[in-house]
């Protein structure tokens, strides 16, 4: 769903800190173990019944899985009372090949969408204005609306040959509110062509759009939830959940690349790119740049551009409870993340019990009385979270502590987590 546009705001750089401590980049602490062979299962949340659980120990079969190709159509509806304005080739290329593009990336290419637009505009039955679209839409007009898109497509779409539904409607219409795009999830699916139709992405941007809206709204599609919080009064922050770092937060963010453990529940992210760290001793290890890929290059210890293999060692987990467990990943200025305001080693809270806009993850600021890049980061409280070279972080409340010692030659991280007694 869109989100308002940030605005840029005053912020503090006071540097006072409380839980981050400096150490030198070449300080090492003798005694933790390395890891190797430590298995990913133990961390591997089960999947509850909320929307979009962050559980990742079995997929929900109900969502596409993202581990091949996948065809996606793009319907584009006009209607009676107004003529369009733009074309469909025109509102195409708002979203293609932006869109395929970030998943090739965020999956290493495992993960291929091929986009089937229409040519041209099928005319609906009924005035826009008649649909009462909105942000938050009635299930009466919502309904009326898809089977009325439904029925005047269906003699020109083979609905079977599809597994990702894009109804485009002409932004230019009266009754279009470009606030209203969304994720329609149908508890009875519609029928067509002799295929069940589960849910359907209604698409009511701007001209232009805004940035990965169509990337953030087809995650909906892949069972990832909304990370951002909604204001009950519909003012304030919506960011403070995780700011700037994954798409599911902010179509607008810096650094959009997904967080690594929904890399790990999509399957972009082998078993053996996963660490458990195991309770009671430290843990060194060694973490690639989560956006680094065989064809996207990071920086090495030289300077110089280094091309990873893309097959590292991604993701670091500590369990910390029944349906929770801390996450850490490396974030570097690369691929989606091109962007990043700072780079480092980013800690994150995930819930495999809350819903979807419940805050089933929440990033941990490192930094937590310093903002950074506030004239344009979502949240710039969290865009300066991750923990950099030669910094020591305790997590508040979870009595785990990650070091940051320094960068191979390869442009990785190598990082100390040590669950404290």
């Amino acid at each position: 769903m869109p989100r308002p546009l940030p605005r840029a705001r005053l912020r503090s750089t006071a540097a006072v800190f409380t839980t981050l401590t400096a150490l030198t980049a070449t300080s090492l602490v003798t005694g933790p173990s390395v890891a190797g062979p430590f298995s990913a299962a133990p961390c591997a949340l089960e999947r509850t019944d909320a929307h979009h659980s962050e559980g990742l120990d079995t997929w929900n079969a109900a969502y596409p899985r993202p581990t091949r190709a996948l065809d996606a159509v793009m319907i584009f509806l006009s209607f009676p009372d107004s003529a369009p304005l733009t074309t469909p080739a025109e509102l195409t290329a708002d979203h293609f090949p932006a869109t395929s593009r970030y998943f090739a990336q965020a999956s290493y290419g495992r993960f291929a969408l091929r986009p089937h637009p229409l040519r041209h505009w099928i005319r609906m039955p009924r005035p826009s204005t008649a649909y009462a679209i909105q942000r938050d839409w009635t299930a009466s007009h919502r309904a009326a609306y898809l089977r009325d898109a439904l029925a005047s497509a269906d003699g020109q779409v083979d609905f079977s040959r599809y597994d990702v539904v894009y109804f485009v409607a002409d932004p230019h219409a009266p009754g279009v509110d470009s606030d209203a795009t969304k994720v329609v999830n149908l508890e009875a699916p519609l029928r067509a062509d002799g295929a069940d139709i589960r849910r359907v992405v209604t698409v009511f941007e701007n001209h232009p759009p805004d940035r990965l809206v169509l990337a953030h709204e087809t995650g909906h599609v892949f069972d990832l939830p909304d990370l951002y919080h909604r204001p009950t009064d519909g003012k304030g922050d919506w960011d403070t959940h995780v700011g700037d770092w994954d798409l599911m937060g902010s179509q607008f963010g810096r650094a959009p690349d997904l967080f690594g453990w929904h890399k790990w529940k999509l399957g972009w992210l082998e078993e053996r790119q996963v660490v458990c760290v195991p309770g009671g001793e430290p843990t060194r290890l060694t973490l690639e740049s989560l956006s680094a890929g065989p064809d996207v290059p990071v920086t090495g210890a030289a300077g110089a551009p280094v091309f990873g293999s893309g097959r590292g060692t991604k993701l670091a987990v500590v369990r910390t409870g029944p349906d929770s467990v801390l996450a850490f990943e490396a974030r570097g200025a690369v691929g989606n993340d091109r962007s990043a305001c700072r780079q480092g080693v980013l800690v994150y809270r995930v819930r495999s019990g809350a819903e979807s806009g419940g805050g089933p993850v929440q990033v941990i600021d490192a930094h937590p009385r310093t903002e950074a890049c506030w004239e344009n980061s979502v949240y710039p409280a969290l865009a300066d979270a991750p923990v950099d070279v030669g910094e020591r972080f305790t997590v508040p409340g979870e009595n785990v502590r990650v070091e940051v010692e320094g960068r191979t030659p390869s442009g990785a991280w190598t990082v100390k987590i040590s669950p404290l007694r």
